[in-house]
């Protein structure tokens, strides 16, 4: 077996196996799919695993901003892994996502995230769960009226040519929000998006929205705001449709705005797909995280990571002024010191409570007073309203 990068002259192989994976695609949407898939095949965010000439396996990543309390670190999304059917069970997709970790240090990401299809494989690897896109339903006619009273937000049709201006809003809006977890795609793949004529979007001067009808309803993929107008007047906008449409599905915030906009609400309706979340450069990830202002922290933790041994070890964690940075220490002898394996630190990272890390087993020795401090220091509610 050989990994190497996929050329365009592998891409018939990739759809086939795709296909046996995840299901037939629409036949409109092969182009579309060859299109988006184009750019990573030069970059080397396209990986294969080859029996001779045959392709067995692949995964591919993509390049993201990820913001985590409100600061942006550059993560790999890890998408479309796939083995043949006829080769699934011999250790080929570990052997694949060992080689797609590395892929990811050397382009750069000192972080990693995907969406699962099974936990074990990744959870063995290093990733771990750390936060879930949120879909909630709500009546249309809910959200119709929530501009009553307010002064006009200005608001004007998305297209391609805004996509540089979509990804300084989403930079503003998620750095104001202290935002955990979002990210933002390339300017190519923005514009590729913008150009859906299924896809209806707006923006403001500190948010947009982007939806698309679905037998009869409205399927809202993302709202961004970063204020009490912006929210009511987006929100309010798709609520126009109440005439035809009779339900809104949203995908939303853990903590939305609009879930405290609307008039009345007893229950939430509530789906959510979970992501993994993996640190690649644990000292490079600590440094570009942001952290709360109030908080000031001086610890030193070890982590366990046999996959990435440049993580592994004792670190000194300082955070002070929103600001933190990991460097090498020695570790305190006896219990009184954190130790976590990679998956339980990324897990950490990404806002997981200590107390659960410590009764799933995923932390170990310290005290209850650095447990209090850890949890201070990594406090968030990680989310995604993207999927790759």
């Amino acid at each position: 077996m050989e990994i190497r990068d996929v050329t365009a002259g592998d891409l018939d192989a990739v759809l086939d196996n795709r296909k046996r994976a995840f299901g037939p695609i629409p036949a409109g949407d092969v182009e579309t799919w060859r299109s988006m898939v184009s750019a990573s095949l030069g970059e080397g965010r396209y990986l294969g695993v080859f029996d001779g000439d045959r392709l067995v396996a692949t995964s591919r990543i993509h390049r993201f901003d990820q913001w985590w309390h409100g600061r942006r670190i550059s993560m790999g999304g890890v998408a479309s892994v796939t083995v043949a059917p006829e080769d699934r069970g011999r250790g080929i997709g570990r052997m694949l996502m060992r080689a797609t970790v590395d892929r990811c240090a050397e382009l750069g990401h000192v972080a990693s995230a995907l969406y699962p299809a099974t936990t074990p494989i990744y959870r063995s690897l290093g990733y771990e769960h750390a936060g879930a896109r949120h879909r909630v339903t709500v009546p249309a006619e809910a959200l119709r009226t929530l501009t009553a009273g307010d002064a006009p937000v200005k608001l004007r049709r998305l297209g391609p040519d805004d996509a540089s201006e979509l990804a300084a809003t989403l930079d503003r809006v998620y750095a104001a929000t202290r935002a955990s977890g979002p990210i933002g795609w390339d300017e190519r793949l923005t514009r590729l998006w913008l150009s859906d004529d299924d896809d209806y979007g707006y923006l403001a001067e500190d948010g947009y929205v982007m939806y698309s009808w679905h037998e009869g309803d409205i399927d809202v993929d993302n709202l961004v705001a970063g204020s009490h107008a912006t929210a009511r007047a987006l929100w309010s906008l798709v609520g126009t449709a109440s005439s035809v449409a009779k339900t809104v599905r949203a995908i939303v915030e853990p903590d939305d705005p609009m879930l405290w906009l609307l008039r009345e609400r007893s229950r939430d309706s509530v789906e959510q797909v979970r992501w993994m979340f993996r640190l690649v450069d644990l000292p490079m990830a600590i440094a570009g995280r942001g952290y709360p202002a109030g908080v000031e922290a001086d610890a030193v933790i070890v982590v366990d990571d046999p996959l990435r041994p440049a993580n592994s070890g004792a670190w000194r964690l300082c955070v002070s002024g929103g600001s933190g940075t990991a460097t090498p220490s020695s570790a305190p002898a006896g219990h009184q010191v954190p130790r976590l394996a990679i998956g339980g630190m990324s897990a950490l990272y990404a806002g997981v409570h200590t107390s659960s890390l410590r009764r799933a087993g995923l932390l170990t020795g310290g005290t209850t007073e650095l447990d209090d401090l850890l949890g201070a220091v990594f406090a968030a509610k990680p989310y995604m309203i993207d999927y790759f």
